[in-house]
């Protein structure tokens, strides 16, 4: 069993992605070909957003964003310590402060109610992150930067497809950055990444930036980067976007099933809440175990993979700690200690699930 079944969605798409593939090969423009503007346009439809620009990852989607904002040494960008460590790797490699703020033990997001009390003078973004697939609570979040004059950076790099009260992650805020790692739920077969705004001058900046700041050929405006997304990688993109919305549909009956067949077995394992108002992409299907290095023997012993994510809160993690030390993100730290996510694709079967489901009741049953 695989944690996140990539060959049978090849399967299913083979041809679609082998002529993608072969047509830049034809034309020879790895970079900045054509299917690069193609996918930023329908990128752009999807989402709502009237600028999309793919970056070469998701990681490189936050640092051009912060870039385009100037965020720079002496700047405080607040953010979560329960996340893939980019996040916060992003502002301190720009010599800023990750300010974190704990979050809601339900949801794993960031918890908006604290997010006001942490804001201080030199303050200059809010970086919420859609853990899991789920976006948090934007529209707390956008009103609280509105108050203080501060932007917004969704990190939608695990929620690309999740809608919030009707949007699309990634069109929530003044700038959204999403990844397209291989197993994020839109996936190409490396690494890349899209920023979304609505802001014509932010996305001009965003463009210049990813191209080592030119605004044409060696004309250096800006301070960049190299981060553009290669034409292959968009090719990818562009032949599964056809399915996608039915690996949505897939992923969140799976997610429903999973809840079902994990209901149970409460309070020894427990799935994380989606709100609402809401949908997710189920980046991940993570549920909360107090028993958590036992079950994942347990499992592995039956063959079926699980993950982690994530096993330390970032003020935790050793190139952090010295900054934080004293400091403390008690729900954090709790849910650093007890999650677990279990295999979830589109192509999941449901006797792969029933599977699961069986093996981690047997192995709770075991240890009582």
């Amino acid at each position: 069993m695989d944690f996140i079944d990539l060959k049978t969605q090849y399967k299913a798409l083979k041809r679609e992605i082998d002529a993608r593939i072969q047509r830049v090969l034809d034309h020879g423009q790895y970079i900045l070909g054509p299917e690069v503007r193609e996918l930023e346009e329908k990128l752009e439809a999807y989402t709502g957003a009237r600028h999309c620009i793919t970056v070469a990852s998701g990681t490189e989607a936050l640092l051009i964003a912060l870039m385009a904002l100037d965020i720079k040494a002496g700047d405080e960008v607040i953010t979560t310590p329960f996340t893939f460590v980019a996040t916060a790797e992003m502002i301190m490699l720009l010599g800023a402060k990750p300010v974190f703020v704990d979050v809601e033990e339900d949801t794993a997001n960031i918890d908006a109610a604290r997010i006001e009390v942490a804001v201080t003078p030199r303050t200059r973004a809010i970086m919420p992150v859609a853990l899991y697939g789920q976006a948090a609570d934007m529209d707390e979040i956008n009103a609280i930067a509105a108050r203080r004059g501060i932007a917004v950076i969704e990190d939608a790099a695990q929620s690309y497809g999740a809608t919030y009260k009707g949007r699309r992650s990634g069109a929530l805020s003044a700038i959204g950055c999403t990844s397209f790692f291989p197993s994020k739920p839109l996936g190409c077969y490396g690494d890349g990444g899209a920023i979304f705004t609505d802001d014509a001058a932010l996305a001009q900046a965003m463009r210049e930036i990813r191209v080592h700041g030119q605004s044409g050929r060696y004309n250096h405006t800006r301070i960049g980067v190299g981060g553009r997304m290669d034409s292959i990688q968009c090719a990818v993109i562009l032949a599964k976007l056809g399915r996608f919305d039915w690996e949505l549909e897939r992923r969140t009956t799976l997610g429903r099933r999973y809840d079902r067949l994990l209901a149970p077995l409460a309070p020894r394992v427990r799935p994380l809440r989606i709100k609402g108002d809401r949908t997710s992409a189920y980046a991940q299907y993570t549920v909360r175990t107090t028993e958590r290095a036992r079950l994942e023997r347990e499992l592995k012993a039956r063959g079926i993979p699980t993950a982690v994510h994530y096993p330390l809160s970032l003020h935790q993690q050793p190139a952090y700690a010295a900054q934080y030390k004293g400091q403390s993100f008690p729900v954090a730290e709790k849910l650093a200690r007890e999650v677990l996510s279990l295999p979830m694709s589109a192509d999941l079967t449901e006797a792969d699930q029933d599977a699961i489901a069986a093996a981690i009741g047997e192995s709770l049953r075991v240890a009582a």
